[in-house]
């Protein structure tokens, strides 16, 4: 499956549009985790525990949102818009959104 965020793709032609796909993933950030991460906000660096988490969530995201366009028929995903969440109580959950058009390309 192609996945692009531009509408096109260079040097290829869609034959057919398959209408918008999604996949969405959400994550509980464990509170070790969380309180590491706290620690190390606040003197510097970066959170390897959540930075895992939202890779983690982003690939359950694209896997669901290629699967449904592999359902309808589609070899892409074009115009791929990603978002990123929290939610729950004090963002202990981490939410990602992944959207695009499902088209086949020739």
């Amino acid at each position: 499956m192609i996945n692009s965020t531009t509408p096109t793709l260079a040097g290829k032609e869609i034959i057919r549009y398959h209408g918008v796909v999604t996949g969405e993933a959400i994550l509980g950030a464990n509170i070790f985790r969380d309180f590491f991460a706290g620690i190390r906000d606040i003197v510097g660096g970066r959170s390897a525990a959540y930075e895992a988490e939202l890779k983690k969530a982003r690939e359950i995201a694209f896997q669901e949102m290629n699967q449904e366009a592999a359902e309808r028929g589609a070899n892409a995903v074009v115009g791929i818009d990603i978002d990123y969440e929290t939610v729950g109580g004090q963002g202990s959950m981490l939410m990602v959104t992944v959207s695009g058009t499902a088209v086949t390309l020739r």
